[in-house]
């Protein structure tokens, strides 16, 4: 079955050669194409997408304010992309915290883009490499050390070694063979720990490690040559899953 994508962009061209990408791939099919928020989230709300990728800057109500308005709705299913060429610190932080499963500049090859709705669509959630390192450098080295926080006693000693290698953007594989445990059990400490945490998905994991201190921005940003390979040699963004 096909993924359900809408795109909204107020540059007609711009939302064509998207749509071109998307259209290569034939378990993705492009439901709408709207230029401005406001119609993002009415056609959101009435087609109900698999993944929305919303550029910021859009008349009527910008990128921003749309995914804040769809992800707040009470019976939304439908992942956000943010999509953009303004790669400022405060509108990826802003997107985190709303609840955006990825933060992609339209600078990225056509393969990163297509592997943002497949990863968005299952679940999971990214930010380009790049825009990772900066955001989380720069979000850590601005904020004063906090008092642990209460709801870490919470976590079971397992838990907290779980929560710790996911804000380093370690996947489900490695943190089972970091620790020495199966697959399905690491997806079950997850769970636990963003239920705990009152988290939303594991980008808000790693949002919450780092502003709590709980790791460094050196520790949880990945060099480079950390990021998975795309389907044509090229890199895609980080998963974390």
């Amino acid at each position: 079955m096909s993924l359900r994508i809408l795109l909204a962009d107020d540059h007609a061209m711009f939302r064509s050669g998207l749509r071109a990408v998307l259209g290569t791939q034939n378990d993705l099919s492009c439901v709408a194409e709207v230029a401005d928020g406001q119609a993002a989230v009415e056609e959101t709300a009435r087609l109900r997408p698999d993944v929305a990728i919303l550029d910021i800057r859009m008349p009527r109500l910008d990128g921003l304010s749309a995914a804040e308005r769809i992800l707040a709705a009470p019976d939304n299913t439908t992942k956000v992309i943010v999509l953009t060429t303004y790669d400022e610190d405060s509108y990826v932080y802003r997107a985190l915290h709303m609840g955006a499963s990825g933060f992609l500049l339209k600078s990225a090859p056509p393969e990163d883009t297509i592997a943002a709705v497949h990863i968005a669509a299952r679940g999971d959630a990214l930010i380009d490499p790049s825009v990772t390192r900066r955001l989380i450098a720069r979000f850590a080295g601005s904020i004063a050390p906090p008092a642990p926080p209460t709801e870490l006693e919470r976590l079971t000693a397992r838990e907290n070694d779980v929560l710790l290698l996911l804000a380093q953007a370690h996947s489900n594989t490695e943190i089972a063979r970091h620790l020495g445990i199966g697959d399905e059990t690491v997806k079950t400490h997850v769970s636990r720990i963003l239920a705990k945490l009152h988290l939303r998905d594991r980008t808000q994991a790693v949002v919450y490690a780092v502003s709590h201190r709980l790791v460094s921005p050196s520790v949880t940003a990945r060099p480079p040559g950390k990021e998975t390979a795309g389907p044509h040699g090229g890199r895609n963004p980080r998963p974390f899953r």
